[in-house]
């Protein structure tokens, strides 16, 4: 649907929302509230915090600050730069290397900020939220950090060279900020100023040209969105001592997945003098809009304009399947005259994930029954194809560019390779032209090796299977089950059921040693369950995701997404129709939109269950829109305000469907204060309601840092997984 073409008013009818007795606790850092919640912390940690939770905690601490992780880097310039965390240095580097000395087993790396330093000095507990180097010289850098562990972060000019904060340099109060270099003095950045700067979700909505000196108030507002969108995003393709023209993006989100982008080329708004020009009036002239439907996402890469549709679009000359991908020149983007070509089309088992430019190939990440490959389109011959080899079965290999803007490295790749029982390797190789003759790639396109991580928990005796599970539509649901080579079938096996279910995004296999050691590594001792069974872990793949594009995800929205409950539901009775679990031995855990997906395992199948972890989760979903971030996801679950919406929306609120009487599984919510995103409130209040009717084991557990993640260091993440598999382990198994 095209923005003009959208309804002008809103449903006329409003929502008779149910009351609500635990309103008072939405007050996040009321006194009353924080000692309910140091209360509530006391009462869980009181009962789990024992030697088997320490032992779970401390090999997570270890595994999380092992020396021998993969540093994953950046290059810019000569530089490969990488930020990390370990237990002498728990909030973290930012530090960077040469080539040579990366290649090496003992990089010699030049620390650039350090964290903790930082964090003592300034007497704030500063959390690493990115940051972005200036690509004319590669000396500065706008860096990111967090106050708190939560969205909104502080922004500060980092001098490289010096290893200081820039005097009188760009200085942007915390705030859910997005900003872009555009040339050595200028920044387009999209923050707050004022209550008139922010959407109803939260987030930014004016985009401001801001030169170095100036204040955020004296710098002009270059474009804005309606107050009802989501937000406006900013971005930039600045590329110094390249043929390539830069621009400036600017998107208007107005919903999760709907959005409008539009463009400047810079050239256009520069004078005679060089000097960028902030005037409004200049901006408004030379913005492109990028004229498709706005379920149409668009990306840039130099002269080429990308395409992947949410929904089949029919442009004017060419059809588009949903999920695929097509591009067309940007010189007749900018006439208005669109006429797409069709570079990748999905069919029923196989999505495209992401894509990756070099300078000469553009690299397609894509799933087939969620089983990873990636295809290889040559730019210089008419996108010919090609199948990047060496991607083994359930695995996910990921590919990224190592600089294509620097002739030495321009076709050169990262490909990362992991997969649930298989540590992950960081190969490096260069895209080369393929063997169309023999039906083979080149020598070129392969990779080496060059980091690999080690085994952090023993996987000697474990195996990885696919299974699919049948929904309650007939639609066929893929799950990953990764438990012992001579699992006996007999429902004893306490096996822990994980997935997402939401927001298109794509659970795939990867080695974690948080579910190693947590989960894969314990085994019973034999007080209720034969001595020896190691924990089953088990991914589901459900609708609402993007493991099948974006059709596998429209297809639990809204008025349908009670078909990822029946898909979750569904694996659970595939598990015990199998003979892998039961119901007593059978937990699920979740976090944000998981933690609504595993709220309602608790509300509607609770006899399905043993134990339920519900993490940072959504659960009030008569409120959600007024809490934290949640307006801006009312395209995902409909709009409770609204009497039809809310109509469906009550039957996956599970803060609305508890019964009285009803029996439920052991329940542990845990969040954290700071998460500014889906916020404490909605755990608070289950945990609260749950509590008042006399339901049995209902724990809760509230960090007071750590943001959406719950964790802001690896001490904080190792304590509070630690936790959970703590809690679901007992639920399961006694023990």
């Amino acid at each position: 649907m095209r923005e003009e073409d959208s309804p002008t008013a809103a449903p006329t009818t409003s929502a008779e929302l149910p009351d609500d007795e635990n309103l008072w606790l939405e007050d996040i850092s009321g006194e009353q509230q924080i000692a309910w919640v140091k209360n509530q912390n006391a009462e869980t940690l009181d009962r789990f915090h024992d030697d088997l939770f320490d032992t779970i905690s401390g090999e997570l601490r270890t595994a999380l600050d092992s020396d021998d992780r993969i540093p994953m880097v950046t290059k810019r310039g000569d530089h490969f730069f990488n930020f990390w965390r370990d237990r002498t240095n728990p909030k973290g580097l930012w530090r960077r290397t040469t080539w040579e000395s990366y290649r090496t087993d003992a990089p010699d790396w030049d620390v650039l900020l350090d964290l903790d330093e930082l964090a003592a000095q300034e007497d704030t507990a500063w959390v690493w939220s990115g940051a972005m180097v200036r690509r004319s010289d590669n000396r500065r850098a706008l860096v990111l950090l967090s106050p708190d562990g939560g969205d909104s972060h502080r922004v500060r000019e980092f001098d490289l060279d010096d290893r200081t904060f820039v005097d009188g340099g760009f200085d942007i109060p915390a705030a859910k900020t997005r900003l872009a270099w555009l040339d050595d003095d200028t920044v387009l950045v999209a923050t707050e100023t004022d209550a008139d700067s922010l959407t109803t979700s939260s987030y930014p909505r004016q985009a401001r040209a801001l030169r170095r000196g100036q204040s955020l108030d004296e710098a002009p507002i270059v474009a804005e969105v309606p107050r009802d969108h989501v937000a406006i995003f900013v971005g930039s393709d600045i590329r110094p001592d390249t043929a390539a023209t830069d621009r400036a993006v600017i998107i208007d989100a107005i919903d999760f997945f709907n959005s409008t982008m539009s463009f400047v080329d810079l050239a256009d708004i520069t004078g005679a003098d060089g000097t960028l020009s902030v005037e409004p009036t200049t901006w408004a002239d030379a913005l492109n809009r990028v004229d498709v439907p706005t379920d149409v996402e668009v990306g840039f890469d130099r002269d080429l304009v990308l395409f992947r549709p949410q929904s089949t679009w029919q442009s004017t000359t060419t059809e588009v399947a949903a999920g695929g991908l097509a591009i067309a020149e940007i010189d007749a983007v900018k006439a208005g005259e669109i006429t797409p070509r069709v570079i990748f089309t999905p069919d029923a088992r196989t999505s495209l994930q992401s894509f990756t430019f070099t300078r000469d190939y553009l690299v397609l990440e894509l799933l087939a029954d969620v089983q990873s490959t990636l295809t290889v389109l040559d730019l210089n011959n008419d996108f010919a194809e090609s199948t990047l080899p060496g991607v083994p079965a359930n695995h996910m290999v990921g590919l990224g560019a190592v600089d294509k803007y620097d002739p030495a490295t321009a076709n050169d790749f990262w490909m990362v390779s992991t997969g649930f029982l298989t540590p992950s390797t960081l190969s490096y190789g260069t895209l080369g032209p393929s063997d169309e003759a023999a039906g083979t790639d080149s020598e070129k396109s392969t990779a080496e090796v060059i980091k690999s991580a080690p085994a952090m928990f023993d996987a000697d005796g474990l195996s990885v299977e696919q299974h699919f599970a049948t929904s309650a539509d007939g639609t066929a649901i893929p799950y990953f089950q990764i438990g012992s080579d001579d699992l006996v079938l007999d429902g004893d096996n306490p096996t822990l059921l994980d997935g997402y279910g939401g927001f298109e995004v794509s659970r795939t296999p990867g080695y974690s040693p948080v579910v190693g050691i947590g989960w894969l590594s314990r085994s019973t001792t034999g007080d209720t369950i034969p001595t020896g069974r190691r924990g089953v872990y088990v991914l589901a793949n459900i609708r609402g995701g993007g493991e099948y594009g974006p059709e596998w995800h429209t297809a639990a929205m809204r008025e349908n997404r009670m078909r990822c409950y029946e898909d979750h539901s569904a694996v659970a009775r595939d598990l015990i129709a199998r003979g892998v679990t039961s119901p007593k031995r059978l937990a699920c855990a979740g976090g944000s939109n998981g933690g609504l997906l595993v709220g309602n395992m608790l509300t509607q199948y609770p006899e399905l269950f043993g134990a339920v972890s519900c993490g940072v989760p959504l659960l009030d979903m008569a409120r959600y829109t007024k809490l934290s971030a949640g307006y801006s996801w009312k395209a995902e679950y409909g709009d409770p305000d609204v009497a039809e919406d809310w109509a469906f929306i009550r039957h996956f609120s599970p803060y609305h469907l508890l019964e009285d009487g009803r029996d439920y599984p052991p329940v542990l919510f845990w969040t954290a204060t700071s998460d500014d995103r889906v916020g404490p409130v909605q755990a608070r209040k289950m945990a609260a309601r749950m509590q008042a009717q006399g339901i049995e084991n209902v724990w809760f557990f509230e960090d007071t840092e750590g943001g959406h993640s719950a964790a802001s260091d690896n001490e904080q993440t190792a304590f509070t997984r630690a936790l959970s598999y703590r809690f679901m382990w007992n639920a399961l198994t006694g023990e």
